[in-house]
């Protein structure tokens, strides 16, 4: 297990614009609304305008489960808040007509878990039967580590979270990102950049539950165009 897959509590890219990112964000902190204003403007509006954001929206986890078969996924490219919106309809309009939620066809933990668990066994890794239904286990082959780090993510997306910001880097299918993971009155997500020599130059995702889709609209509208003059 290579600790280089992944490592918690970082200093990233918004230790660079606050004090304290991790008491930036709290209900009691003071311009507190200007701090996730300018977090959406620099981690979010920036890359979208040059063409290198991805919305993910997850779903298929309910009543407690965590099999990795069954998070689901779609991606979007994020170009605007009318693509966000698109994202946004498409959602509804299988909500109303009672049809599958979108998803597309790859599996985002199901798929690298199973090769990961492959390759370990193929160097001569003695793992468990039953070690892909038991996340806190996979950091004990390579690349597990990662994709614990991600499940981790994914889970508290989908079921919640008491820290209202963490900070991670992980090793990603984009490559190495910070995962900056918010858990706000307004909305619940996880912005994936790259570190900062490679922020101008390389894709980000943003990550969010379906059930966010409404709340992360509406906090788009009310923050994204703030900066738009200046």
């Amino acid at each position: 297990m290579s600790h280089n897959e992944a490592k918690e509590h970082i200093s990233g890219r918004l230790n660079e614009l606050f004090s304290d990112p991790y008491q930036a964000f709290e209900n009691d902190t003071d311009e507190r609304q200007l701090h996730i204003r300018i977090m959406l403007h620099m981690l979010l509006a920036r890359p979208m305008t040059r063409g290198q954001m991805t919305l993910r929206v997850i779903h298929g986890w309910e009543n407690g489960g965590f099999e990795p078969d069954d998070l689901q996924h779609v991606d979007y490219t994020l170009s605007n808040v009318s693509d966000f919106k698109r994202a946004v309809q498409d959602f509804e309009h299988a909500s109303k007509h009672n049809t599958p939620l979108p998803a597309d066809q790859t599996a985002i933990l199901a798929a690298p878990l199973a090769d990961a668990i492959a390759e370990a066994r193929a160097e001569g890794q003695d793992l468990a039967n039953g070690i892909s239904h038991t996340p806190a286990r996979w950091p004990a082959f390579e690349g597990g580590l990662a994709l614990y780090t991600l499940f981790k993510m994914y889970h508290r997306l989908i079921y919640g979270e008491d820290d209202t910001y963490r900070c991670s880097q992980c090793m990603t299918p984009l490559g190495l990102r910070e995962i900056h993971e918010f858990h706000l009155e307004e909305g619940e997500f996880a912005l994936l950049v790259p570190p900062a020599q490679d922020f101008m130059n390389e894709h980000s995702l943003l990550v969010l539950h379906e059930s966010q889709l409404g709340p992360i609209e509406q906090l788009l509208e009310e923050s994204l165009p703030l900066f738009d003059n200046f």
